[in-house]
């Protein structure tokens, strides 16, 4: 994750993010003994409006530098696909890389965002339009404007 990440310190993965991926189901990619692709799906509770929402959330998505552009990154999000339809009453994501995801089925959510806290839902405006939602056979009707939010966690909420 450190290599596939790099240094720079806004981007860097810190142990925070690496926390969050653990108890869920990792996808490796490994090709002759090398892993080159991870990712990893948490449950996590999202509300959309008022109805909690059983999720696959989708943590330490990453392919080493010099597989990119290979698949790996796609084989690895197939993978995870699958296993948040088969589990999952929708799949969510933060990310900055619309493209990658949306090809393979992600819309973005066009609602406000927010964190449950113990003082209330707090907005979490930063995250407006960075959120994609896979849906699964047992989604409840989307209305992709309507609020999300998620459970206050230590390090990115989202």
């Amino acid at each position: 994750m450190r290599v596939a990440f790099g240094d720079d310190e806004e981007e860097a993965f810190a142990d925070a993010d690496w926390a969050h991926a653990l108890g869920g189901v990792h996808v490796v990619v490994d090709i002759a003994g090398e892993i080159v692709a991870h990712a990893a799906v948490v449950q996590r509770e999202l509300h959309i409006g008022q109805r909690p929402v059983r999720t696959g959330y989708v943590e330490a998505v990453a392919t080493t530098p010099d597989r990119q552009g290979e698949g790996h990154g796609t084989l690895a999000m197939l993978d995870v696909n699958e296993i948040i339809r088969d589990r999952f009453e929708l799949g969510a994501l933060g990310t900055g890389s619309h493209h990658f995801y949306e090809r393979l089925g992600w819309v973005a959510w066009q609602g406000p965002t927010f964190v449950r806290t113990e003082d209330g839902l707090r907005r979490t405006p930063d995250e407006d339009g960075g959120i994609l939602v896979l849906d699964t056979p047992t989604s409840p009707p989307l209305d992709l404007r309507a609020p999300l939010s998620c459970e206050w966690r230590p390090g990115d909420v989202w």
